[in-house]
């Protein structure tokens, strides 16, 4: 299988890998602080914004739950990744790039792009295609337990 990363993305694992190593000879002690992702998803502007070793990387239009459902709050860590899933209770619909973060909650990708930024979703944080797939890169390549999803109203 072969992945094909965006210049961006390369871009961005390529100043973390730097950041990591530097953190690493000059303070051993803090260098598991570092290559740390904090994806915050604001529902309030219906975006998110991703930061690598606290510093802001990439900033998407999201959608949340829409009227009758909700979007947990809270800060959480993934527990499952997969790169399409289907939906048990929605009908099978697809759910590509998915990082659950909270029972059947999910970060992911969704063909419904003119709704971004606007609520929508049945509570899962909605993305566009390309977002998902860089941010399903990033945690993969971090790992879930150097990335944090926080959702704020």
């Amino acid at each position: 299988m072969t992945t094909i990363f965006s210049a961006r993305l390369i871009n961005i694992l390529a100043a973390a890998a730097f950041s990591a190593s530097v953190a690493y000879f000059a303070q051993p002690s803090q260098a598991a602080a570092s290559n740390q992702i904090v994806a915050k998803v604001d529902i309030s502007d219906q975006t998110m914004e991703v930061s690598v070793d606290g510093r802001p990387a990439f900033q998407w239009k999201v959608s949340t739950a829409g009227r009758g459902y909700v979007t947990p709050r809270g800060s959480f860590k993934p527990t499952r990744m997969h790169e399409m899933w289907y939906s048990r209770k929605y009908d099978n619909a697809p759910m590509p790039h998915s990082i659950f973060f909270h029972g059947g909650y999910a970060v992911h990708a969704t063909p419904h792009v003119k709704r971004l930024g606007t609520p929508a979703s049945h509570g899962c944080v909605r993305l566009a295609p390309e977002n998902a797939s860089d941010f399903f890169t990033l945690v993969q390549a971090f790992g879930p337990s150097n990335t944090s999803i926080v959702i704020v109203e």
